[in-house]
């Protein structure tokens, strides 16, 4: 199941189902995470300046691109450009890059092996730069890359064995944790947290990309009757926590925290933005809340304070996953919207609304994808909230497919004139 299809699952209260890994939080149960946003200053980060229309293009499992491995590299950078060319005609301005998909690397890194996604073996060169290409070629067409990496999940199934020789998960076996027939780095490590953060930090020194993009994967989702192990790294790591869960959302706090003050450091005029689940609380864990019953909460299952991020101002957009349509009894878009526009408002933070595209025409999916118009509605009912700066639309492939010509009516309806920079 992909991130998106499971959107509807975990709000529906199923939680115990396993994402396929596409990509795609309080103090205390009270306290809600970080009060007032912080004051103006010179650490104080910028909301973005201008509308985003983006979308997704995911690289894993080949979702998107490139449409299967072991392609030449000129057929690969053909579909590509394709792709650019799409987000130009749908009057788009932002293309959000999966480079870092497992724990590997669509640009020549140091620091991992090239993504199997491109050649069909992992750590082959494909004889060409995506990520660099990528970049180029975006800005030549007036499109901002949004570089985005998953800072974790190192592989789809759970044999290190499978991973090339030189893998970091083999040369550290002891970073890495089997859980829900996927491999990832352990968070709670120290070596991890840094070793990661400089993989994701050496493509935004080599490339002028316009962001760096997480999206919802830090804490894996919960698999029913399975526990993360991270048993040792606890014991010597958490000592000051009143909790083990306390512990979990400090390490992501500070790779948050860490990731943005390098990525000042490294490229300044770079954002730094993530794309959560949908739901951090519900209402009825925490007043601070959505009026919503996700079966799962960012805080308490992923370990994400995504609240806190933005009330503190850690990261210059967030982007929820809002993959529901309006009166979806679970996790209602029209309930959501405001929630994040009033966490927005006020705390410095950029407000992008993630789009479920893909469900647009999918006969899994209930009535109201059925109608072509449901994501139009959605842009429409945002704009009474002035918090929102844009939205993103999940993913590539189905912007230039448009199964039922939603994303039609939506640029019909939205986005007459061609789009500025979001800058």
């Amino acid at each position: 199941m992909s991130r998106r299809g499971f959107a509807a699952a975990a709000a529906a209260g199923l939680s115990g189902l396993v994402t396929a890994g596409l990509a795609v939080a309080a103090q205390t149960s009270t306290g809600g995470g970080g009060g007032a946003a912080r004051g103006s200053g010179p650490g104080r980060r910028r909301a973005p300046a201008g509308a985003l229309r983006g979308m997704w293009l995911a690289t894993v499992a080949n979702r998107d691109w490139p449409s299967k491995p072991g392609l030449t590299a000129d057929r690969q950078r053909a579909e590509l450009l394709a792709h650019l060319d799409t987000a130009v005609e749908r009057r788009l301005n932002a293309v959000i890059f999966q480079v870092r998909p497992t724990a590997d690397a669509l640009w020549p890194s140091p620091h991992e092996p090239w993504a199997q996604y491109l050649t069909g073996t992992q750590g082959k060169d494909p004889g060409w730069d995506p990520l660099g290409t990528a970049v180029e070629e975006a800005h030549a067409r007036g499109l901002e890359l949004h570089a985005w990496f998953n800072p974790y999940r190192v592989a789809n199934h759970t044999d290190p064995s499978r991973l090339v020789a030189s893998h970091p998960a083999r040369t550290h076996p002891d970073w890495i944790v089997p859980y829900g027939g996927k491999l990832y780095y352990n968070p709670g490590l120290p070596d991890v947290r840094a070793f990661v953060q400089d993989a994701m930090l050496d493509a935004v020194q080599k490339y002028a990309v316009d962001a760096v993009h997480w999206d919802d994967y830090f804490y894996p989702y919960p698999v029913a009757g399975q526990a993360f192990d991270d048993d040792a790294a606890y014991a010597a790591h958490g000592g000051q926590f009143p909790d083990r869960a306390a512990w979990r959302r400090d390490n992501i706090d500070r790779l948050v925290r860490e990731t943005a003050a390098r990525i000042k450091q490294v490229r300044p005029g770079a954002k730094f933005g993530i794309s959560p689940f949908g739901v951090w609380r519900n209402a009825a864990t925490d007043p601070l809340g959505s009026d919503t019953r996700g079966g799962v909460q960012t805080y308490d299952d992923l370990h994400a304070d995504t609240r806190k991020w933005v009330r503190e101002n850690w990261i210059d957009y967030i982007c929820p996953q809002l993959y529901w349509n309006i009166g979806f009894a679970a996790a209602d878009y029209a309930k959501l919207v405001p929630w994040w526009a009033a966490v927005a408002s006020g705390s410095g933070t950029g407000l992008y609304v993630g789009e479920a595209l893909y469900k647009a025409g999918d006969p899994a999916q209930p009535a109201a994808w059925q109608d072509p118009a449901e994501l139009s509605k959605h842009l429409t009912l945002a704009k009474n909230h002035p918090e929102v700066l844009g939205h993103v639309f999940f993913s590539a492939k189905e912007v230039a497919a448009d199964r039922i010509g939603a994303m039609a009516r939506v640029v019909a309806d939205h986005y007459q004139q061609p789009a500025e920079s979001a800058r």
